[in-house]
Formats: C-alpha cells, structure tokens, sequence
C-alpha cells in the first residue's frame, strides 16, 4: 500500500447507491465522497475489518467493492 509514514491505507470503496446508507454512516477512516455510492477511504484498519464493518451497515445483499490503492490520486 502507499507509504505516506503512517499504517493507514488508501481505498476505493463503491456500494450500490440504489441503498441507503444510514444517516450516520461510519466510513471508519478520513473519507472523500467521489460519487453516489463511492468513496475515497483512508483508514488504518484491515481491508478484511474495513470491508466487514461498512457491509454490516448497509442493508442486507447491498453490492459493495473496497480495493486498496497503491497511490493516491492527484490532489488527495
């Protein structure tokens, strides 16, 4: 993942935007909106731990994508 001098990590994170998320969505991280449904996501936890813990909060079979990023983006 990037070495910016911390354990966190940069993700890509994308869930179906036809579901709501809850009013108090926990991204688990310092988060960047893209677009409906997709987040840019810079969090110390796992993927595993990240990936479980935003699906336990969308409504259930909610089609989600989390994917580290090797650099960041331009700007970010």
């Amino acid at each position: 993942m990037h070495d910016n001098g911390s354990d966190s990590t940069l993700y890509l994170f994308w869930h179906d935007p036809a579901a709501a998320p809850p009013a108090e969505f926990d991204l688990h991280g310092d988060a960047h909106p893209m677009d409906d449904g997709m987040w840019l996501i810079r969090s110390e936890l796992t993927r595993s731990k990240l990936y479980h813990r935003l699906k336990w909060q969308l409504p259930d079979d909610t089609s989600i994508m989390l994917a580290p990023l090797f650099d960041d983006p331009a700007g970010w």
